[in-house]
């Protein structure tokens, strides 16, 4: 591995536990890649045989519904890990991971993956923090499902994504660049894409929200405590 991308490791708050001689370990067996939106990382049904660090990019986790459609787990951006979970089960993948804009990343081998956790309690038990946070968001998605309107859910999306990766402007107003589609935001909170379509009008036509025509992936909040 190259000394930039070995620097880069470093970074990574999910690494952090790691004491020096593990993460040196780590980089030497690390392999960085890089692709293009669009592009699939990994199949449903594929070897539980990596384990995932995004550098720059956003990724898409999700799985095809008997009926043909798609269920997105989650969205992953820079920093983040995935593929983690790969302690329990067959082996297998339960989703497909796709790039959503052109990303970058580490591929960790599986069994040096465990190893490390085997060695360093507190990575380990960071690890199972993202794999329950993981479960726990799901367990709201459930819970937004039964007990919140499509708006109130789509409004959800929009102040969590200001909460998780806002930018700050000013005293009140958060820019957020969630890099979805309509139809793939309506997956993300068990909508339509036409009632995503209604819904962001909606917000912006009462200055709750502000987007271009030509930049809608980028939203202004004008003020969080009103979402």
């Amino acid at each position: 591995m190259n000394q930039t991308v070995a620097e880069t490791l470093d970074h990574f708050e999910h690494l952090k536990p790691l004491n020096d001689l593990q993460l040196s370990r780590l980089k030497h067996n690390v392999v960085f890649h890089s692709i293009t939106k669009g592009e699939i990382i990994y199949q449903e049904n594929d070897p539980k045989s990596h384990v995932y660090l995004i550098a720059t990019g956003s990724v898409k986790l999700a799985s095809h519904t008997g009926e043909g459609k798609t269920l997105i787990k989650d969205i992953l951006h820079d920093h983040s890990i995935f593929g983690e979970n790969i302690f329990a089960g067959d082996g297998k993948r339960t989703e497909f991971a796709e790039a959503l804009s052109d990303t970058s990343y580490y591929v960790i081998p599986a069994e040096t993956f465990k190893r490390l956790t085997e060695e360093n309690d507190a990575f380990a038990s960071h690890i199972l923090d993202v794999i329950v946070s993981r479960l726990f968001d799901l367990e709201e998605r459930l819970k937004n499902f039964v007990f919140k309107s499509a708006k109130e859910r789509i409004m959800f999306f929009i102040k969590r994504t200001g909460e998780k990766r806002g930018i700050k402007i000013g005293i009140d107003e958060c820019l957020i660049n969630h890099g979805m589609s309509h139809k793939e935001i309506a997956s993300l909170t068990d909508t339509s894409r036409q009632t995503v379509a209604r819904v962001l009008s909606e917000l912006k036509r009462t200055n709750v929200i502000h987007f271009s025509p030509r930049k809608p992936n980028k939203i202004l909040i004008r003020d969080m405590s009103s979402l």
